[in-house]
């Protein structure tokens, strides 16, 4: 018990330190936070302080707080995608996300069978090519948030079409990601599939409107009493229960939960939700940058495993910016701004770490291969920052305006980006 408390101090205080000299050198603390993680695994002096700091007595409930960190960081992202940060951006979301779905998923494909060659997944190679097609087509929701709050790009046109993007490709790789682990459960998976489509029909059809009634009675909104945040927590708890005893990972009912969260009238409330849970998940969520960084072993990779490293991170940048800047184009929008959204789309974070710790523990992904694709995420998040403000260094900051008023600036050749 004195080793947990121990071990507790040690990855806050690491992960808090890292994170701040990330933020000092322009990049999210979920970078610093990553790397907290994987010092302390296996990468460095073989494995023995990783050892000597969890032995396994210790690790089982530092998992435990971990799981319910990551709930409630899904349970946040799924509350943070706002429903109209879609409206009057329709044909440039519907594009743009298709391109940063399609394309990588395809490409990831063809990764996925290279990667046959030396990694051997216990369950069906069809599960395991579309795994690998999801994991390098998601998008990290939350971090890139963060990335254009920081550049003061949120209320711009280009920010409002980036956040509806990635809402929408990452809802698609949640969805998929349910139905590859159904699949992987082996008899019954269509029967999995069909009750979190239940499941999440009762959510928004019978939950959403209860908290609505109880939360926003008089469209005015109730303010965040101490009951109300028991409700809300209590109720993604429970929703990540019922999607675990479907046979379904947990995550996805938080995040089921947060996307039933009612909109209208509450927008001061969740904001505070936000705020008090996201101090909650902020302290947690170090933890599970660990048990994520005790499975990676980057000091045992190979010269084979290298060229594998290249080819990874080759299709995950190429496939995201490429399909990303062919959609946006096709959605008319202007080549500079295009490009940002492009950048913007291939960062990973921790949406990317939390799908690969699904892969690990559904037996898709052996020890090495999670060790490449969790070096991908860090890198592919790494470089957005830079990128970013040196593709988009002076951007436009236009106020939203409605479609009448867009079309007229259109005619006048502006460009809201």
């Amino acid at each position: 018990m004195q080793l947990l408390f121990v071990d507790l101090a040690l990855i806050l205080l690491l992960a808090r330190g890292l994170g701040a000299l990330a933020v000092r050198i322009g990049q999210p603390p979920v970078v610093g936070e990553i790397l907290a993680g994987i010092l302390l695994g296996p990468t460095l002096f073989n494995g023995t302080i990783a050892d000597a700091l969890f032995p396994p007595a210790v690790r089982q409930p530092l998992a435990a707080m971990a799981n319910v960190g990551v709930a409630l960081f899904m349970f946040i992202v799924g509350l943070e995608i706002e429903h109209q940060t879609i409206r009057g951006r329709a044909r440039s979301t519907a594009l743009g996300a298709l391109g940063s779905t399609v394309i990588p998923f395809g490409l990831g494909l063809a990764l996925a069978a290279y990667a046959l060659q030396s990694h051997s997944p216990a369950h069906q190679h069809t599960t395991f090519l579309i795994f690998v097609g999801l994991s390098v087509s998601v998008t990290a929701f939350p971090v890139l948030a963060r990335i254009l709050a920081d550049r003061g790009l949120t209320m711009t046109t280009l920010g409002g079409i980036a956040l509806a993007t990635a809402a929408v490709v990452d809802v698609v790789a949640w969805i998929g990601l349910a139905a590859v682990q159904a699949a992987v459960g082996g008899n019954g998976g269509q029967w999995r599939v069909a009750l979190i489509v239940a499941f999440a029909t009762a959510m928004m059809v019978v939950v959403r409107p209860l908290l609505r009634r109880y939360l926003a009675p008089d469209d005015m909104g109730a303010p965040l009493t101490t009951r109300s945040l028991a409700v809300v927590l209590a109720g993604a708890m429970v929703s990540a229960a019922a999607t675990e005893a479907i046979g379904i990972h947990p995550i996805f009912g938080a995040f089921l939960f947060g996307l039933a969260m009612p909109r209208k009238g509450t927008t001061m409330l969740r904001a505070d939700v936000q705020d008090r849970v996201g101090q909650i998940s902020g302290l947690l969520l170090p933890i599970y940058f660990v048990i994520a960084g005790l499975q990676v072993d980057l000091s045992r990779l190979h010269v084979a495993e290298l060229t594998q490293f290249g080819a990874i991170l080759l299709v995950a940048v190429a496939g995201k910016f490429g399909g990303t800047y062919l959609g946006a184009r096709l959605g008319r929008l202007p080549r500079r701004p295009a490009t940002a959204l492009a950048t913007l789309m291939n960062t990973r974070g921790l949406t990317e770490l939390i799908i690969l710790g699904i892969g690990l523990q559904i037996g898709l992904l052996d020890g090495s291969l999670y060790s490449l694709m969790v070096a991908m995420a860090v890198v592919t998040t790494v470089m957005t920052g830079p990128l970013l403000a040196l593709i988009y260094r002076k951007p436009v900051v236009v106020p939203a305006v409605d479609r009448a008023k867009r079309t007229e600036l259109a005619g006048h050749g502006a460009s809201p980006a």
